[in-house]
């Protein structure tokens, strides 16, 4: 699986450095892609279960990573 077969939940291709957004318990993470994982060997290094996965810091520091199918990339953003 390549970079540029990962979409958000609208179709949308997910590159590294778009910002991305996803609402979680009533709030939201967002924040600029970091890394996009696509391989078992770099999840297993970094705790990350089931690729593929979107990992990015979000608003309070914290790296998080998410399924693509629950981002969406917001185009009007920029960190």
């Amino acid at each position: 699986m390549s970079n540029n077969d990962i979409a958000d939940k609208h179709g949308n291709i997910i590159h590294q450095g778009d910002y991305v957004a996803t609402r979680i318990r009533g709030g939201t993470h967002e924040g600029s892609v970091e890394e996009i994982i696509t391989d078992q060997q770099r999840a297993d290094e970094l705790n990350v279960r089931n690729p593929p996965k979107i990992r990015f810091e979000n608003k309070n520091g914290k790296m998080v990573a998410h399924n693509p199918g629950t981002l969406e990339v917001e185009s009007d953003k920029t960190e």
